[in-house]
């Protein structure tokens, strides 16, 4: 998985997530972590290199966060299985799953 091809999926799914008004990190553990300020309209999608403050990181591979974007992964059941873990509000996981389901 590349950068581009991630960027270019969760840049499809910023429209939906503009009403998160949070910030979520997504730690892809080898592939890096990006952050989303969906915070004002429209949310920005960024690289991220450093601990930045987030409400909420999802720890997920990219392989999965590609399958949980197409559909292929269940949140629930993935989050039951270890495969997503969550840390800090679970209010805003809450709201992203609802927003790219």
């Amino acid at each position: 998985m590349s950068d581009e091809d991630l960027q270019e999926r969760l840049g499809a799914a910023l429209p939906a997530l503009a009403s998160l008004s949070a910030i979520v990190k997504f730690d892809l553990a080898e592939d890096g972590q990006w952050l989303l300020d969906a915070r004002n309209a429209p949310p920005v999608l960024s690289r991220q290199d450093s601990d930045a403050d987030a409400d909420c990181t999802i720890q997920i591979s990219g392989t999965n966060l590609l399958k949980l974007l197409d559909g292929q992964l269940d949140p629930m059941l993935a989050y039951g299985m270890g495969k997503i873990k969550v840390r800090g509000s679970m209010g805003v996981a809450m709201k992203l799953v609802a927003a790219i389901g």
